[in-house]
């Protein structure tokens, strides 16, 4: 079916309730509907849908995927308080896949919130603007008399007020307005948004009612596990199917020949039984041989050496380059180069990939935590030869993502088995499955050379990048944009590029590209600023100052990296270097940095980063023993996302997890590939974040006069760099690739 688009020429179509209430859905056309063959009062194409009843209560349809982000919580709150009602009064539901009804239900680049401010708003307003002109016209008073509040409207002159349960039926025969005609409300008189929220889902979750994908159940569900090859791209040769089918509680054992799409349905084997423990004892007796193909020939250790052979070597491609940058260098009075390195990274969310599906009569019918189910939807139409309109999918929370679920392949592996039996099939993967059947983060080499003058200016800098792709494409999440920072804030500028082949699957991760670049620009910064003998705050300030807003680029490069949304990050156009020496200030009072003389083996680091249209400068202060032992002591981040903080207490804990998940990162996580396989395979060797590690983080916002932006992201690039930049400050040791558990920090 054709997604339906908004314009600002939707508007707002009132229905009455069976049973009496009221239901407010936006469309484009009442026409295009009914040509669409669609009943008109259960159809709501964009952005939100609100349901009134006589009980008092207002139900919010939440239309996209819940990942832990908030935006069941964030989003609804932007309609309640258009439509003046009292959060008390809300109830959510979360929506299924519609796109002839909803708009990007995905949740991916920190978007909800730019791409929902406006709009969810208007339907809230439209909505209330019905409701006053309901009771206008039963009290015969001008509208302009009347305001509203707590679910009511008021007529103050003569002391009278309708609840708006009251109204329904008469709302229900007045013509809604158009959106983009409606009256806002002054952000003044705001009552919900930039309160302290909870989590909608608060209760459900700790008192562990079953919201989740992997909770999922349905009437006569078998469960299945899925084995594939351990090289990336292998296929199966032959199993001893017949042995495992025999085993307790089995009842199906197949192969699945899958494609080529390393991030789709790959070769494999499903066991299906009564029982997933059944199931995955009868994996462990399962044998298979495999072709593993060519990506066995590919290591980590394999990539590092051909890096280093690309970079002794002429680029094979320049992405930019701004004055002369070689003779800005050979007349520097200080040269600094360095060797940068980050790894593979897995995104590791604690509820592991799952789906549960059903196939019968020709249609298939998907429960999936995935956060971009649309893009689903058309993979296992594609994929397996079913129409997307005989696909349904419902979207239940997800138990983390952090990019992922972006991917899925989990999804069409559930379709294929289900198509293959006549029962529903629940499958579920293993922690180690998550670990090593990824789309991970793309690891990347980079070799720098930067110059200062005598007094101390930042001159030149040289990037030859080395990543992974083909000719002049990167493969996912790999890629490097011209405009990155610090590009145009340079006179002599150059990144340069070398791809090499890569076998392994690659994917979006919290904050993509950004997530290594920071630690890689950031950390280089620090390096320069200590060439030049001065603060690194300072420098970075300088820095900022020397924008060259049409500077020109030869050649002229691909547009910055794009997330999955479409959210720029690095430093693009949209670039507000004073945003960004704003925050840098407010964290530089906040933390007191540079004020009080720190003891040996203590330090402050700092950096700062654009991404996903989010301003974020953090300060890390850590304490290192001299026997090597690492104490990060607090982290200081200011941010600014904008005009609004829609809901605070979400806001700061998105902060907090930012933080905490790029100091895991840092600390001790990384994908290594050995024939072409990943070693790593749970928890005790790619470890997240222990609490007795975790640092208290204090969160500062300076609002600004912009639109409200994301905070799934924009946060965490930032502190990796500055923890590096801050072990430097304790021990004189410059951390230049990660983790750091490879790293003796002994001074």
């Amino acid at each position: 079916m054709e997604a339906t688009q908004v314009t600002r020429r939707h508007f707002l179509q009132v229905s009455a309730l069976a049973g009496g209430g009221l239901l407010l859905s936006s469309f484009e056309s009442v026409g295009r509907l009914e040509a669409m063959g669609l009943p008109q009062a259960s159809e709501f194409v964009p952005n939100a849908f609100i349901r009134l009843t006589p009980d008092g209560m207002v139900t919010i349809v939440a239309k996209n995927p819940e990942i832990g982000q908030g935006v069941k919580t964030m989003l609804p709150m932007l309609i309640a308080e258009e439509l003046d009602v009292e959060w008390s009064q809300v109830r959510i539901e979360q929506g299924d896949l519609d796109t002839t009804k909803f708009q990007a239900q995905s949740a991916g680049g920190s978007n909800a919130t730019p791409t929902s401010w406006l709009p969810m708003r208007r339907v809230g307003a439209a909505g209330r603007a019905m409701l006053v002109s309901a009771a206008a016209q039963t009290w015969g008073v001008p509208e302009s008399e009347c305001t509203t509040g707590g679910g009511a409207v008021h007529h103050h002159a003569s002391r009278r007020m309708l609840p708006y349960t009251q109204l329904l039926a008469k709302a229900a025969t007045i013509a809604p307005p158009a959106l983009d005609a409606v009256t806002l409300k002054e952000p003044k008189d705001f009552r919900i948004i930039g309160r302290p929220t909870r989590n909608v889902d608060a209760q459900a979750i700790v008192t562990g009612k079953p919201i989740f994908g992997i909770d999922v159940t349905v009437p006569g569900m078998l469960h299945a596990v899925y084995a594939k090859c351990p090289v990336f791209g292998g296929k199966v040769v032959s199993a001893n199917l017949d042995e495992v089918q025999a085993l307790p509680g089995v009842k199906h054992a197949f192969v699945i020949e899958g494609t080529t799409n390393l991030s789709g349905l790959m070769p494999g084997v499903a066991i299906v039984a009564d029982t997933w423990w059944q199931a995955q004892t009868a994996r462990e007796r399962l044998r298979v041989t495999w072709d593993e193909g060519p990506t066995v020939e590919q290591s980590s250790a394999g990539f590092a050496r051909q890096a280093a052979q690309l970079a002794s070597q002429p680029p094979q491609r320049g992405l930019r380059k701004d004055g002369d940058p070689d003779a800005a260098l050979a007349s520097a009075a200080k040269v600094v180069e360095a060797e940068y390195f980050y790894p593979f990274l897995a995104h590791a969310p604690l509820e592991p990939q799952n789906t549960t599906a059903h196939y019968r009569d020709g249609k298939l019918e998907l429960w999936s935590a995935s956060q971009s189910p649309a893009n689903g939807r058309r993979l296992v139409s594609q994929t397996l030869g079913i129409a997307e309109e005989n696909i349904t999918i419902h979207l239940p929370r997800m138990g983390g993502g952090f990019g992922r679920r972006l991917g899925n392949d989990y999804m069409v592996e559930a379709a294929a088995i289900a198509m293959k039996i006549p029962e529903p099939v629940k499958l579920v993967w293993t922690r180690e499955d998550d670990t090593q059947h990824d789309l991970y983060r793309p690891a990347g080499f980079h070799y720098l050379k930067g110059g200062v003058d005598a007094a101390g200016k930042l001159v030149a800098w040289k990037n030859h990048f080395v990543s992974f792709g083909q000719g002049t494409s990167f493969v996912q999440a790999a890629g490097l944009g011209a405009t990155e920072f610090p590009a145009r804030y340079i006179d002599h500028y150059a990144l340069d590029t070398s791809v090499m082949p890569l076998g392994v699957p690659t994917g979006f991760l919290r904050a993509p590209t950004s997530n290594g670049v920071a630690f890689v620009v950031q950390s280089f910064i620090d390096e320069l600023a200590h060439a030049a003998g001065k603060d690194p705050v300072q420098f970075r300030y300088e820095l900022l100052a020397n924008h060259t807003p049409d500077a020109p680029s030869a050649p002229a490069g691909p547009p910055g990296a794009q997330t999955p949304g479409g959210g720029r990050q690095g430093g693009g156009p949209q670039f507000d270097h004073d945003r960004m020496r704003g925050v840098l200030e407010l964290v530089v009072e906040k933390s007191g940095w540079g004020r009080t003389p720190l003891p040996k083996g203590t330090g402050m680091g700092v950096a700062f980063h654009f991404s996903h249209r989010g301003y974020f400068a953090e300060v890390v202060q850590v304490t290192v023993s001299q026997a090597g032992q690492l104490k990060i002591d607090k982290v200081w981040v200011a941010g600014d996302i904008g005009s609004h903080i829609i809901n605070p207490l979400n806001a700061e804990n998105q902060v907090h997890g930012s933080v905490l998940d790029g100091i895991a990162e840092a600390l001790a996580q990384e994908i290594t590939i050995e024939r072409g396989r990943v070693t790593q395979d749970n928890f005790r060797n790619f470890p997240l974040l222990r609490l007795v590690q975790a640092p208290p983080v204090e969160v500062h916002w300076r609002v600004t006069d912009n639109p409200p932006t994301g905070l799934g992201e924009p946060a965490l690039p930032p502190v990796i760099p500055a923890l590096t930049n801050a072990i430097f400050a304790a021990t004189g040791k410059r951390i230049r690739s990660l983790p750091l558990s490879k790293h003796n920090l002994a001074w």
